[in-house]
């Protein structure tokens, strides 16, 4: 899909603490495991800790070498202050990709639920399931790590449909698309069923 290769996706779950890892390949619409982990935040201050969480992050799209990054969006809760730290380890995760040359898409929570679940607002637990349905022997090392997989998947699946959707625009019949539904030669509504 880049450059007429696999598309790798490195999906991130930021988090101060820990901050959850995930790396998928797609070929087609084929998705596949690749890596998992979570980086966790030492030392005594903030600026430490962040930097801490940049230094891990970067290791890891330096190993893995993504061509796409996909992070979670920040929604804004009731603790303004845990808002804002959560933010600012939202930043290294928009931070290290970018500096090392990949592109960075973000997902609101559930726009993530939706393309992994089917459901907006699903729960924790079926995020999980769904992720190691859709990725069959993935083992992931924990909530974070999961959560990051699911951000992977979802921007997989809407790269493939932006994919197509370009491909119809510039009228490559290759789209999986029906010819005459472009031509305006088919049916009641343009398409043959």
């Amino acid at each position: 899909m880049e450059n007429g290769r696999r598309m790798r996706i490195i999906g991130m779950d930021p988090g101060l603490r820990t901050m959850g890892w995930g790396i998928v390949d797609v070929d087609g619409s084929r998705v596949t495991h690749v890596a998992n982990g979570s980086c966790k935040s030492e030392g005594p201050d903030l600026a430490v800790r962040l930097a801490s969480l940049f230094r891990q992050l970067e290791r890891i799209v330096q190993e893995y070498d993504p061509d796409q990054a996909a992070v979670e969006r920040v929604f804004v809760n009731k603790d303004p202050v845990a808002t804002l730290k959560l933010g600012q380890a939202r930043g290294v995760c928009l931070m290290v990709p970018a500096l090392n040359g990949v592109g960075v898409h973000e997902y609101a929570p559930n726009t993530v639920k939706r393309a992994v679940v089917g459901v907006g607002h699903a729960e924790k637990v079926q995020v999980e399931q769904m992720v190691r349905l859709l990725l069959p022997g993935a083992i992931s090392t924990g909530h974070d790590a999961s959560d990051a997989l699911a951000l992977a998947i979802c921007h997989a699946h809407h790269a493939q449909t932006a994919g197509r959707l370009e491909a119809v625009l510039a009228g490559t019949p290759e789209a999986g698309t029906n010819v005459r539904a472009r031509t305006g030669t088919g049916g009641r509504y343009g398409c043959q069923g």
